[in-house]
């Protein structure tokens, strides 16, 4: 049984623009310049992370490099080299395990980890995060930020709150302080359309969100209601999950406005591809099985329609669209698309070494 949040301690552990870190940890002439790691141009690719000198002009992960280029035309472009990046991973990763089993990795450069029952350092989850911090600077030259909350969706923020090199902390006794302002574009699960919905109910904190009673935000957002309801007053009882094998990565989006038919429905694809070839590339480009496409119809029907031979490229995913979206044949709601990752224990026999 998870215990209250109150008296749970989370870290979540963030590398500060991690792919860039590494190649400026390497090459000390890049520190200072615009820095992206992403696809070419020519073949369409996305910024997978940016270093802060690009970010100044507006550049960020997901973005199409293309654009980037224009907004920054002396940017210089890595195109990355995973096999590095997931040494680092691992080096740090061994670091978050010297503190505790209880690790969730969520990609290459973040994690939650519990440290509610580690008795080192007093038990301070303050002092805790300053020497993960330290550790993985002085190890790896890499700098992490990191949040110490509660509960993990708080923690999460708190890591975000003051980048880079940040350190945020927020006590039990301070949560409802801090949850009180905080936009609610800020909780978990609020994507673009929530975000929408709740700005037409003249929502934009939390504050305001807690004046809706819950049987009005069930009303409103369904199941999400009550999960609205608990996060607008720092609840999340969410436990850190130390298995977990990720299966799959995929990128969606619930529209505003249902898209009325086909050709609005390609037109979305594209920023879906861009956002999922973003997320491919934190996780390092691991193997892959397969892809696929979801839609949810107007009707809240749903279909999947799956390829175990095509690779994540927009033309494959439009060719699935298609078909998808032959089933239904009426307006979308809801557009996914994904690709299904190489079980672990597959992976592991792919290296093995010949004898």
């Amino acid at each position: 049984m998870a215990r209250p949040s109150a008296e749970r301690k989370i870290l979540h552990a963030d590398c500060d623009c991690f792919y860039a870190a590494v190649e400026m940890r390497d090459d000390p002439r890049l520190r200072d310049i615009p820095l992206a790691i992403g696809g070419s141009r020519e073949k369409r690719g996305v910024i997978a992370t940016c270093n802060y000198p690009a970010r100044a002009f507006g550049i960020h992960s997901a973005m199409p490099t293309a654009r980037a280029l224009r907004l920054c035309p002396q940017l210089t472009l890595l195109p990355g080299d995973f096999e590095r990046y997931r040494e680092v991973s691992r080096r740090i990763q061994a670091i978050f395990h010297e503190l505790t089993p209880l690790v969730e990795p969520l990609s290459l450069d973040e994690a939650f980890l519990d440290v509610t029952a580690v008795e080192r350092f007093s038990g301070s989850a303050t002092w805790m995060a300053r020497w993960l911090k330290q550790e993985c600077l002085a190890r790896t030259g890499i700098t992490v930020s990191v949040g110490a909350a509660p509960s993990k969706f708080l923690a999460k923020i708190a890591s975000d709150w003051d980048k880079p090199d940040g350190l945020t902390v927020i006590p039990p006794a301070r949560v409802d302080d801090f949850v009180r302002p905080l936009p609610v574009k800020k909780l978990h699960g609020v994507g673009p359309a929530t975000g929408a919905r709740l700005d037409a109910l003249g929502i934009a904190t939390c504050e305001e969100l807690r004046e809706l009673p819950l049987e009005r935000l069930v009303e409103e957002f369904g199941k999400f209601g009550r999960r609205l309801f608990e996060l607008s007053r720092g609840i999340d009882e969410r436990e850190v999950r130390v298995e977990r094998e990720r299966k799959s990565i995929s990128a969606e989006t619930t529209f505003e406005r249902d898209l009325p038919d086909l050709a609005n429905c390609r037109s979305a694809l594209a920023s879906l591809c861009e956002r999922l070839e973003a997320r491919l590339a934190r996780h390092g480009h691991p193997p892959l099985a397969g892809i696929f496409v979801k839609v949810r119809f107007d009707d809240f029907s749903l279909t999947t329609l799956e390829h175990r031979g095509l690779l994540p490229t927009p033309e494959s995913y439009a060719r699935l669209l298609e078909q998808a979206w032959a089933r239904g044949h009426r307006p979308v709601r809801l557009l996914g698309v994904g690709a299904r990752l190489v079980p672990e224990a597959q992976r592991r026999q792919l290296v093995l070494p010949i004898e």
